[in-house]
């Protein structure tokens, strides 16, 4: 490969046989965008392969300043001082002499990424459909995209005000989630308020539906009202994705489900590759019909009343499952980097399937209402964690950061279960 060192990048463009296992010292640098664990294991992955990586975050507890693995630097908030953040970014890319490649493992990167994407694309290199990635970060665009698209959703409305939620209310069919539309509007929510920091929360009935509305509705009032989708946690299922600068598919696989935290409506805390091609096909039709360039993880579940595959959510970054996926042989970070130095890649399948992916963090806590519940043995507990596993969030060479993630984790756990043990006494 041909690199030009300075302010653009040169490539030798050809078609590639096989996957480069490494980069080289002079191939262009990665900046990621956010340093919490999940930015940080993609850092991890580029470092690893001797590629220089930048992680760029504007909180500064995250995992990544206090990691082995690359280069953190604080930035501006990209929501509350859009302009501050475009003016750190390029002099970024200017300090580091190159045209770097551009990766969000968050929403509100992907989100900055579209708003400046015409500002940034001469000093960095980026997905080309950076505005519709930006697009499916919001609940209302992503859900009015996969219904024009055809792709199965359970009924959800676009909520700003209570008339709003009253005209949902009145044909919908309950239990019924209420979603912020980005999740981070929620984080931003006043101590002490009960939605505050979370991805989701259900209601059994219209009255406790619109209560929920009014935690929000003086902070946030746009939000997302959806049926539930009935069935089991572990018949969610992840399809982890990358597509090239032309569209085609690059990579995939399919995880699914085992564990979810918070217990029924969470993020997946134990996941398991499998072979579903009807999710493959659904999701990868999905993605062509848009020409979605880049890294891409939906969410899907198969709805308990006919067995259709709905749609939870579409995650147009690297994600917490998307780090399972490289375990599983598809490196979805690696391949995005080099379609964007301009190689046609070869198709990747996935090749590794007898393994399960945990993130601590969100298990540890999973574990006491889950058996609390009846929705875990002790049995199952020991069964999943019996190897070949690989972790999300422990690495011993990473010690500070394993470390204080096992103190965090441990704590919910025993606090679970001290909890769990009471309320039984």
């Amino acid at each position: 490969m041909d690199l030009t060192k300075g302010n653009a990048c040169a490539v030798s463009i050809g078609a590639l046989t096989s996957i480069p296992e490494r980069g080289g010292k002079d191939w262009p640098p990665v900046v990621v965008g956010s340093v919490h664990q999940t930015g940080l294991n993609l850092m991890r992955n580029f470092v690893r392969k001797g590629v220089r990586v930048v992680g760029i975050d504007y909180v500064r507890e995250h995992e990544g300043f206090r990691s082995i693995y690359g280069e953190s630097r604080l930035c501006p908030n990209p929501d509350q001082d859009p302009g501050g953040w475009l003016a750190f970014m390029q002099a970024l890319a200017r300090s580091l002499n190159a045209r770097p490649v551009f990766i969000s493992a968050a929403d509100v990167f992907v989100s900055a990424l579209g708003r400046h994407a015409a500002n940034l694309r001469e000093a960095f290199l980026f997905s080309e459909t950076a505005a519709l990635n930006a697009d499916l970060a919001t609940k209302e665009r992503q859900y009015a995209l996969a219904e024009r698209h055809g792709f199965p959703c359970p009924r959800t409305a676009y909520i700003r005000s209570e008339a709003d939620l009253g005209a949902f209310m009145a044909v919908a069919r309950f239990p019924c989630l209420l979603k912020p539309r980005h999740k981070r509007e929620w984080e931003a929510l006043p101590q002490g308020n009960p939605l505050r920091e979370l991805k989701v929360i259900s209601a059994e009935t219209a009255a406790q539906l619109a209560a929920y509305y009014r935690h929000t509705l003086p902070h946030q009032p746009e939000v997302m009202a959806q049926e539930v989708i009935p069935g089991p946690n572990d018949a969610q299922y992840c399809y982890l994705s990358v597509y090239a600068s032309d569209a085609s598919r690059i990579a995939s696989c399919v995880v699914r489900e085992l564990r979810v935290f918070p217990v029924s409506f969470g993020s997946a805390s134990v996941v398991a590759p499998v072979v579903d091609e009807e999710i493959e096909d659904l999701c990868d039709r999905f993605l062509r019909a848009m020409h979605y360039v880049g890294i891409c993880e939906i969410e899907v579940k198969r709805d308990a009343r006919d067995g259709r595959v709905m749609l939870i959510e579409v995650n147009a970054r690297f994600s917490v499952t998307g780090d399972a996926a490289s375990y599983a042989g598809v490196d979805v970070g690696w391949l995005h980097y080099l379609d964007l130095l301009g190689y046609k890649l070869p198709t990747v399948k996935a090749t590794r399937l007898n393994f399960r992916h945990i993130a601590i963090r969100r298990d540890f806590p999973a574990i006491p209402p889950s058996l609390a519940g009846g929705l875990l043995t002790w049995r199952d507990l020991i069964r999943s964690y019996r190897p070949p596993l690989e972790f999300y969030d422990f690495d011993l060479r990473d010690w500070r950061v394993t470390a204080s993630t096992m103190h965090e984790a441990c704590r919910a756990l025993v606090g679970g279960m001290l909890r769990a043990w009471k309320l039984r006494a």
